[in-house]
């Protein structure tokens, strides 16, 4: 930055900035984004709460440095974005290429005192500097740009976070169209190109330089071939690239390997998902499925079931059941789209083409939206292990702990019971690791279709549930749950006890009238309503019933019993229990730790103005409050709108488009009621109450009534329904940042403090979110935000009340947002 001398010198007052700060949020989302997908490839789903908060204190420490920094405070503001823009551009490059060549090991992590232990915590950490580092650059602009323009700091703010928005809104497209790899490189060459329009503008030397990285970066977006593959977790398959077919989605990659004679193994982000099989297109010669546990379903039913509805179709290996039991029609609903275009396009030929069947209706949807769009009744809705689709996949539960799961709550059950004829028959099928010793998932089930049996009024569940499982490989099995909403017939019944000989390692777990002594299921399935809860406490692992408000299906260890066995090493046998919740605490405290090192730590460079800051227990109360308040309220809403919308992408992405712009607005609008700061955060916090109360109780109901809309109609209604909220939220950050300019003579500093402690309360939240989550429900982390933003007004009102100290003489005031006196630009 040797090219400027002061900013009073080089900068231009009557630049905005607007676009630079626009391009740069926009950059910063699509980071930010794209590696989720990435991380939830590369190591496991939950891995991708450390993406947001590892952005969150890369922004946090940007704004950090530019306060502390006495070469950024000499800097003008051009050379300072410069090359934060061309640096930031260069650190995202690296930065993929570092992360897509560090392989971890999850499982050896927990291996305490060990090289492997020690080595695989090194690695992440690794991932974790070189993620943070990727997102220093916005902080810096950020920072910069609303310290030295305060007196445009609601419009600056706006255009922070419409550039924001609108990158939520085409991230999906891109992550579907180029892959998260090229929209990360993407993301750079945008921070990029701006760097060097500052660098042209500026006749600076650099700009040669930024242009030759811009396009090596445009390259990369163009070929994204030339990328190194993304080398995955040890626990799951390396799939370098070695001529099979595979595609990235929003919902994750597809890799469609030939390991096994006359099938396609589909491995859904590493870990197997399903299987594409080789049919001659005659349902006639698939007589396999006479030794197959998908023939339990059709056992029950007796006589050819009629509508058969498929939820989570996958290859079609149940499609093709259903054919070879001669089902009159059938409903096949995939997620993904990308295994949608494998069974429909790619190797149509290879599965005989029987989406082209007349019987078969094979449609790119989400499970419970569909179901709940269709007027159609159906003989047997069948849910064929959608999140964990056999028992080899069940090793890697570990994996699916943190992933809400709508499909198997107690709401899904009586949607279904919805849409089955009067005796038709809800059929789930999932692996489970070691069912002798822990048939969690199975039991779990279990309860979970006893509740929603209550909730329709059965008074006696022994008569409505039945329960085989299927040997596989060692302890592992495939546990298929029979439920109806009227009791089994003895005739049902006989023929599935019947049916288990044809199916090698078959064994009945409970039936009707066929109580088994020893099992969980068979105990769970008779015991009295009044014996219920005490029979839930004796039970080694937690597995209650799950719901639409904390659908956790996988989640058997409750947060109590994993903090007491913290210490204890995880047996290979084991991963599946308390594997991702000990993930889950371990990024809790890795995200208190950089936090703390990169967000607070920096001030005793600058102590002695620190020790000078008036009320700093009230502003630090102020600003972790709203940080952990407007992250509350941001993942519960997502979660809220998932099922809503289908595809957890599209949750993400529209929610944080939503509340992003929107906050953009009320900031915007906060200068309007800068001299009644006190009476306008009254106002907003009456709005915000009655808006949580409108998303808690109303929101489901209206969103119920409207999962028939088509997919736009339902995405432009909750962007839409997230604006109020977000408005209100806009306010907070100018009302603080105002407030605490105006009471020292170090405005930049006392800000930079703020900015810190919000960043530090944001990257917690985060995480903490998920484990209040996972332990009380979303409602109770939708209802902590409004506490949060409650105690943040009683602290602003307190910030208020002082008196500004008296001003150096030679940092003359400038109009604030707020109604009180901030400083001018920073030198």
């Amino acid at each position: 930055m040797a090219e400027s001398t002061t900013p009073a010198q080089a900068d231009t007052p009557r630049r905005g900035y607007h676009i630079e700060i626009f391009l740069i949020s926009f950059a910063g989302l699509l980071l930010e984004v794209s590696y989720t997908r990435i991380i939830s490839f590369k190591l496991f789903y939950y891995y991708t709460y450390l993406v947001i908060g590892l952005a969150l204190l890369g922004i946090g420490s940007g704004g950090v440095l530019v306060a502390i920094s006495r070469r950024m405070r000499r800097a003008s503001t051009d050379a300072i974005l410069m090359w934060s823009l061309l640096l930031g551009a260069a650190s995202v490059g690296v930065g993929y290429l570092i992360v897509a060549v560090t392989r971890t090991d999850s499982l050896t992590l927990w291996d305490y005192g060990t090289f492997d232990s020690l080595s695989s915590l090194a690695r992440l950490v690794v991932l974790c500097v070189v993620l943070f580092a990727s997102f220093i650059a916005v902080g810096v602009v950020l920072a910069t740009l609303f310290g030295r323009r305060s007196d445009e700091i609601g419009r600056l703010y706006f255009a922070d976070l419409l550039g924001a928005g609108l990158a939520c809104a085409v991230v999906v497209w891109l992550l579907g169209s180029i892959g998260p790899p090229a929209t990360i490189v993407l993301a750079g060459l945008i921070m990029a190109g701006a760097g060097v329009r500052i660098a042209v503008r500026r006749r600076s030397r650099v700009a040669p330089i930024g242009a030759v990285l811009a396009v090596l970066l445009a390259v990369a977006v163009v070929a994204p071939s030339i990328l190194p593959y993304q080398r995955t977790d040890e626990s799951k398959a390396d799939l370098r690239d070695s001529g099979h077919a595979w595609d990235w989605s929003a919902v994750f990659r597809v890799d469609a390997v030939a390991a096994v004679p006359n099938a396609l193994t589909l491995i859904h982000d590493g870990l197997l998902g399903s299987a594409i099989y080789r049919f001659d297109g005659n349902p006639r010669s698939l007589t396999r499925f006479n030794s197959d546990p998908r023939s339990f379903p059709f056992d029950a039913t007796g006589t050819t079931p009629g509508n058969v509805l498929i939820i989570g179709a996958a290859g079609g290996n149940e499609v093709l059941a259903s054919l070879y039991f001669d089902a009159g029609h059938i409903d096949a609903v995939e997620l993904n789209p990308v295994t949608y275009r494998f069974v429909t396009q790619k190797f149509a030929d290879y599965d005989g083409h029987f989406t082209d069947n007349p019987k078969v209706n094979y449609v790119n949807d989400e499970g419970r939206g569909y179901l709940a769009r269709s007027d159609r009744k159906y003989g047997l809705i069948w849910y064929p292990a959608p999140d964990s689709y056999s028992a080899t996949n069940a090793a890697t539960s570990g994996a699916n702990v943190l992933s809400e799961s709508y499909l198997y709550t107690s709401e899904a059950i009586a949607d279904s019971f919805d849409h089955l004829h009067r005796g038709g028959i809800l059929a789930a099928q999932f692996g489970e690791f070691d069912y002798n010793a822990r048939p969690n998932r199975t039991t779990r089930y279990v309860a979970t279709a006893r509740k929603a049996l209550a909730e329709r009024g059965v008074r006696d569940p022994s008569r409505h549930i039945l329960v085989v499982t299927t040997t596989t490989e060692g302890a592992s099995a495939l546990s298929t749950v029979l439920v109806k909403e009227t009791p089994f017939t003895p005739a049902q019944v006989d023929r599935v006890v019947t049916g288990l000989g044809a199916v090698p390692g078959a064994k009945l777990r409970y039936a009707p009238g066929h109580p088994v002594k020893g099992e969980s299921v068979s105990d769970l399935a008779t015991i009295p309503n009044s014996k219920l809860g005490s029979w839930y406490d004796s039970y080694p692992y937690d597995v209650r019933p799950v719901t639409d408000d904390a659908p956790f299906f996988w989640h058997f260890a409750p947060y109590g019993d994993v903090v007491s066995n913290f210490s204890h090493p995880i047996r290979s046998g084991d991963a599946e229990i308390a594997l991702g919740e000990r993930v889950l605490l371990l990024l809790l405290v890795v995200a208190v730790v950089l936090a703390a090192i990169f967000l607070l730590l920096p001030f005793v460079a600058v102590r002695s103005i620190w020790r000078g800051f008036p009320r700093k227990p009230r502003s630090a109360l102020y600003f972790a409050s709203i940080g952990l308040g407007f992250i509350f309220f941001e993942i519960t809403l997502i979660q809220r709108l998932t099922l809503f919308l289908g595809y957890p992408t599209y949750s993400l992405t529209v929610t944080l488009a939503s509340i992003l712009i929107f906050t953009g607005v009320g900031a915007f609008l906060s200068s309007r009621w800068r001299d009644r700061p006190g009476r306008v955060a009254a106002v907003l916090f009456v709005a915000i109450a009655l808006l949580t109360v409108f998303y808690q109780f109303g929101l489901p109901s209206v969103t119920d009534a409207l999962l028939g809309w088509p997919l736009a109609g339902r995405l432009t209604f909750a962007f839409v329904v997230l604006a109020p909220l977000g408005v209100c939220l806009g306010f907070f950050m100018p009302l603080g940042l105002g407030a605490v300019a105006g009471l020292t003579r170090f405005p930049r500093e006392y800000v930079a403090w703020g900015w810190a402690v919000n960043g530090f309360a944001s990257v917690v939240g985060a995480v903490l979110s998920t484990i209040l989550a996972m332990t009380f429900g979303f409602r109770v982390v939708l209802f902590l935000a409004l506490v949060a933003y409650a105690i943040a007004i009683l602290a602003l009102r307190g910030l208020l009340r002082l008196e500004p100290t008296a001003r150096a003489a030679e940092e003359p005031a400038v109009p604030s947002v707020t109604g009180v006196p901030t400083a001018a630009a920073p030198r």
